[in-house]
């Protein structure tokens, strides 16, 4: 069964240019593990994102987390200030 998560993301208004180049870099990492953007959302401000995202599983969502590639970039997110949450969530439609 696969795995859909919301990220939300709080960017403070330095970071922002910080933040963007570490997801132009990470971002395209996704299909390699089964990952897939559904949804990308960004406040009028830049300041905020909401990402809907799947992965086949834990395992695969976890590889990607692990990524050398993508943790060579996970400095940019540090940089940036930005506090992110992840959310599993469950598709309730049809409930």
């Amino acid at each position: 069964m696969s795995l859909t998560l919301v990220q939300v993301v709080r960017i403070p208004a330095e970071g922002i240019e910080a933040f963007q180049r570490f997801e132009s870099r990470v971002l395209p990492l996704m299909p390699k593990y089964g990952g897939v953007l559904e949804r990308r959302l960004r406040g009028d401000d830049g300041r905020t994102e909401v990402h809907v995202i799947s992965f086949p599983s834990r395992e695969a969502l976890q590889r990607y987390m692990d990524d050398p590639e993508r943790t060579q970039y996970v400095s940019l997110k540090d940089q940036s200030g930005a506090v992110s949450e992840l959310i599993e969530m469950t598709d309730v439609a049809g409930d």
